[in-house]
């Protein structure tokens, strides 16, 4: 008990009333290979995909997620959430959960969950409409999809 008061870090998944008012937002993709990532301006009117991250271990993911929080100075992360098009739990939105709520853990802002059914699709046809040769997609499709899941995602907060 007394540890929980030492920590000021949210021991589970936040809610949308939990997301402050203003400031970036930073949002990830969760894959098995790669993490995709975005951020969005601070008047959260655009969001932009940023370099996707390599999936090795937990610790080294960790990292590099903090690192990026701290870079562009998010007030908040914003998880995938791949459920089934029936909206029923797969093995990745299981893995997504975890994900959320160990970062939950590991950071003192607050982290939430988006439905990012159909994202991918979303991404994929973004990025031919900009021209990406084919070839290209494979490497940049999971950082757009980040996109779309912010997008979304500020979306649901413009409503609250």
């Amino acid at each position: 008990m007394a540890q929980q008061k030492e920590t000021s870090n949210q021991p589970t998944v936040a809610d949308v009333s939990d997301i402050p008012k203003s400031g970036r937002i930073l949002a990830i993709d969760p894959g098995t290979k790669r993490c995709g990532l975005a951020v969005c301006d601070e008047l959260r009117v655009t969001t932009r995909a940023l370099a996707a991250l390599q999936r090795t271990n937990w610790k080294k993911l960790l990292v590099r997620i903090k690192h990026a929080v701290s870079e562009f100075d998010a007030v908040a992360v914003v998880v995938g959430l791949p459920l089934a098009s029936d909206g029923s739990e797969t093995d990745m939105s299981v893995e997504a959960r975890s994900m959320a709520r160990k970062l939950a853990l590991s950071l003192a802002i607050p982290v939430c969950l988006q439905d990012e059914r159909v994202t991918s699709y979303e991404a994929r046809r973004r990025l031919w409409q900009t021209g990406v040769p084919l070839e290209k997609t494979k490497e940049n499709v999971d950082s757009e999809a980040a996109a779309v899941i912010l997008s979304d995602f500020l979306d649901r907060l413009s409503r609250r």
